[in-house]
């Protein structure tokens, strides 16, 4: 009996042991995600990163960081077992939930729109030589032409105003016809032919028309370019050039509202295509957006509207991860002494 008892008290000293080793050198993956997870001036920091550098000392764990190149690299460490936990702005899903285990909420997040600051920045002359535009006033000017050498044709033989050869009477009756479109024409000019008069009174007919539909044109040509830039919700993403990060909750949400959209693989080729203007928008995490807002000098961004989808962030464990409860008991103790709040406060200022 004693063999016994000797037996199972140096197994579990030995279990012990290996436990404990394997908890005081712990294998942490993450990703650059500012602020929760970056580096600067050579080292690993950010809201998560202090975070768990708290936990750790808390628990007398000290540990490694492998930083990956994309988000599911950083997942797909844990899920296999390479890594011991992943921090970073992790979502809290079920889909993860089904594959890896998650310490207790560390912040509470949702998701946000960020367009450009001001869609109507365009200068004057980017309006005026818009392409519908410039289209518009090619067109009136080819109608113009067009009826004035119409009319040219029915009274060269009947008025001296029109008496000219084909090249010479061009300018004359164009200045004719734009006359008769603003003006209503030249009451000592009317047209003499039976032809040039029923021409004339369907010039002065349709030009109420013309004159309309070119004005609409003109308005349309100075605000359609400000009115599609314009987002202010959700609902506005239809028909805009959207972008967020591949695989993530914002992609998920996109395809249930059928909201197309273009992939990124990382923050950094989705801001510098945001940048370079080749989206209209971002749906992405609310905190990463805003960080990103308030850190640029020139301010050519800004958030839209209320965070909405609300998730939390956790610390990404290995399923049925034996690290869980005490994490989840430093947390704790964390938010009672005040340190969390310090670390709050650090990176986002006051709640």
């Amino acid at each position: 009996m004693k063999h016994y008892l000797a037996v199972a008290v140096a197994l579990c000293v030995c279990f012990l042991t290996i436990s404990s080793a394997r908890a005081e050198n712990l294998s942490i993956t993450t990703v650059t995600r500012a602020p929760f997870s970056m580096i600067e001036n050579g080292k690993d920091t950010g809201f998560s990163i202090d975070l768990f550098d708290e936990i750790a000392k808390n628990l007398g764990w000290t540990y490694s960081i492998d930083r990956q190149d994309n988000f599911s690299d950083m997942l797909a460490a844990v899920e296999s077992g390479q890594a011991d936990a992943a921090v970073a702005n992790i979502s809290i899903t079920a889909r993860r939930e089904a594959v890896m285990d998650f310490s207790q909420p560390i912040f509470g997040s949702g998701l946000q729109i960020m367009t450009h600051s001001d869609p109507n920045t365009g200068s004057i002359f980017s309006i005026l030589l818009s392409k519908d535009l410039v289209l518009a006033i090619f067109g009136a000017f080819a109608l113009l032409l067009g009826g004035g050498m119409l009319m040219w044709h029915f009274e060269r033989r009947h008025q001296e105003y029109f008496a000219l050869n084909a090249r010479e009477a061009m300018f004359p009756a164009f200045w004719w016809a734009l006359n008769l479109i603003v003006n209503g024409g030249f009451e000592e000019r009317q047209p003499r032919s039976p032809m040039g008069r029923l021409f004339g009174v369907f010039l002065v007919i349709s030009s109420l028309f013309f004159v309309s539909l070119f004005v609409a044109k003109i308005t349309a040509a100075m605000t359609v370019g400000a009115i599609q830039a314009n987002v202010s919700d959700i609902n506005d993403l239809y028909g805009k050039n959207v972008g967020t990060i591949s695989r993530s909750t914002s992609a998920n949400f996109l395809d249930a509202r059928d909201i197309a959209y273009f992939e990124y693989g990382d923050v950094t080729s989705m801001i510098d295509a945001f940048e370079s203007e080749q989206i209209d928008a971002v749906v992405f995490d609310a905190p990463i957006l805003a960080y990103y807002v308030n850190s640029q000098r020139d301010q050519n961004a800004r958030l839209i509207g209320k965070v909405f989808l609300a998730e939390n962030y956790g610390i990404a464990l290995q399923s049925n991860s034996p690290l869980a409860e005490q994490i989840n008991h430093s947390l704790l103790e964390l938010r009672e002494d005040g340190t969390y709040d310090r670390i709050y406060k650090k990176w986002f200022g006051s709640r």
